[in-house]
């Protein structure tokens, strides 16, 4: 499986931006397609994650980000809205096989797969 990020950039503070990320290989609705972000000297940490229609996010994105696939394309997007400072980061996409189980899709270890990662900087 490769997994291929897009749709970083610049935008000020409350625009919006569009991620994606295309997959290549045997992914379907089974698997939990994650979103990570990591910015400068801090850890990868989790955003969002979707299965099937199913979907988690951290408190810091709730609500203003939207997490979908397009399972005939295979593709995964990450709708984010009402962007923060806060935001800017390298953001990856990341795919492993399996169901919800407890908090553990919000641990970078636990997916098999990433792509290359998209920067996205917000401007105050």
């Amino acid at each position: 499986v490769q997994l291929q990020a897009s749709g970083g950039g610049l935008v000020q503070a409350g625009g919006s931006l569009r991620l994606s990320c295309a997959a290549s290989g045997r992914t379907n609705g089974n698997w939990i397609m994650g979103w990570f972000r990591q910015a400068p000297g801090k850890e990868r940490e989790f955003v969002a994650a979707i299965r099937w229609s199913s979907t988690r996010y951290s408190d810091s994105v709730k609500g203003r980000f939207t997490v979908s696939r397009d399972n005939a394309k295979n593709t995964v997007s990450l709708q984010m809205d009402s962007l923060k400072p806060d935001d800017t980061a390298v953001y990856y996409c990341a795919a492993r096989i399996g169901q919800w189980s407890g908090s553990s899709y919000e641990s970078p270890a636990d997916y098999a797969y990433w792509g290359q990662g998209t920067q996205v900087t917000v401007s105050s």
